[in-house]
């Protein structure tokens, strides 16, 4: 029997780097038995290419190359950078649940004990040998994926939140993953289960302390929301602009339940957002909008899969881009109606605002229809700004660029309206006006 070492383009031997990080992977037994599979199935497959239909905009071959080593354990000097930059988040009242280059910090972290909610690491459900379920944690129910099998495997910690049925949380949880290293990756999964008819705030944050260089982040989120549950998530990702960001999230609604979703990309040199949304309880609601502000050569891709599977559900999505320089960005939207899904509502609208000739934007919406008493319908854009409103605006004494930021705001505008809080919707706008001030 011949055995050949599974290698990326650029020669890297994936069998080291899993075998360099094995030693500080969490779990033994059946948890070990599942990372060693994950890493299997993402070593046969290697990075996602052109050639794979779901990543054919998002060529990791070619934009990320390969898989940085797993990053250091974060030291006394890398926990006070990312208190720092925890601090400047400014979301003030949240229930904070830090995690530093792949690492649960609980001195950064709120640990003050919430009657409703149940935390602990998942580092330490993984090495909880009394738990005979503590492998699933590393599954999850979506199409296979090589990044998904990576995270699976490489995960080193993240969070395990258990909301209490009926709980109305005052203050949002915030799960903020901050990077310090230079040249490494961090991998991160969390799961979180809404009990039936609670009212969550969940916000999640990407940022990259001052001098971190070229790191690598690699995250998942599973969701599971119970009956008549509702949950309101906001994802800011303002990595650093050399960085990379790769992330996954896997969403579940039961019965009636509301998933009102918004994220807001304008860091990292690559990124890209994966997300799958299942609806499988009668009479649930999802909204779900997203913003990439983008400049440079920066590559921002957003792919959304919304699976109808069970009748009476629906589903709004609005996505904006506003691209600058030699900017990238990609949305992918597709919405499935399973056969047994009738009287399913789904609507999609992407468009794309080009502010350089240079500038791509990629819009790919579909439509998967298997039922016939459906409403569906979807749209893409991709357009300049308005020569008629700029010189109106320029007749009234503003430059060009606030002229510019005025229409740019007005634009992104309708997707970050839908972030219910008050707090949160303001920083979405202060991140979209410090990425203006950045154009010059």
């Amino acid at each position: 029997m011949n055995v050949a070492l599974a290698k990326s383009p650029t020669g890297q031997p994936f069998g080291d780097l899993f075998a360099a990080a094995r030693g500080r992977l969490p779990g033994s037994g059946p948890v070990a038995a599942a990372r060693q599979t994950a890493f299997d199935d993402f070593a046969a497959k290697g990075l996602p290419h052109r050639r794979v239909e779901e990543w054919k905009y998002t060529d990791l071959r070619a934009l990320l190359r390969e898989i940085a080593p797993l990053a250091a354990e974060p030291d006394k000097s890398a926990i006070a950078r990312a208190a720092a930059a925890v601090k400047a988040l400014g979301i003030d009242g949240s229930h904070k649940l830090v995690l530093v280059d792949g690492s649960f910090i609980a001195q950064l972290s709120d640990a003050a004990p919430l009657s409703e909610v149940h935390v602990r690491t998942l580092r330490e459900a993984l090495e909880d040998a009394g738990d005979d379920n503590r492998a699933s944690l590393l599954g999850v129910n979506t199409p296979p994926d090589a990044m998904i099998s990576l995270n699976a495997a490489m995960a080193t910690d993240g969070v395990v939140i258990s909301i209490k049925d009926n709980a109305r949380l005052s203050r949002p949880l915030h799960i903020v993953h901050v990077a310090t290293a230079a040249r490494a990756s961090a991998f991160t999964r969390s799961l979180v289960t809404v009990g039936k008819g609670a009212h969550v705030t969940l916000v999640e944050s990407f940022v990259g302390v001052d001098g971190a260089d070229s790191y690598q982040v690699h995250d998942a989120l599973t969701v599971s929301i119970g009956d008549g549950a509702e949950l309101q998530h906001v994802r800011m990702m303002e990595d650093a602009r050399n960085a990379a960001n790769i992330s996954t999230g896997v969403f579940t609604l039961g019965a009636r339940a509301k998933l009102n979703t918004f994220g807001l990309t304008n860091g990292a040199a690559v990124s890209r957002y994966q997300g799958f949304i299942t609806f499988a309880g009668e009479h649930s609601e999802l909204t779900t909008n997203g913003v990439n502000l983008l400049g440079g050569k920066r590559h921002g891709d957003t792919t959304l899969v919304v699976d109808h599977a069970v009748p009476n559900c629906t589903s709004r999505e609005i996505f904006r881009a506003v691209l600058d320089d030699r900017a990238h960005s990609v949305f992918q939207g597709r919405i499935i109606v399973q056969p047994d899904a009738q009287k399913t509502d789904g609507k999609m609208m992407t468009r794309a605002l080009l502010l350089s000739d240079e500038a791509e934007a990629d819009n790919k919406p579909e439509l998967e229809i298997f039922a016939d008493d459906v409403t569906c319908g979807h749209g893409a854009t991709a357009g300049a700004l308005d020569e008629s409103l700029l010189f109106y605006l320029r007749a009234r004494g503003l430059p060009e660029k606030e002229a510019q930021a005025l229409l740019i705001a007005a634009f992104v505008g309708e997707a970050i309206e839908s972030i219910a809080a008050d707090d949160l919707r303001e920083l979405a706008v202060a991140a979209a006006e410090r990425w203006l001030t950045t154009r010059g």
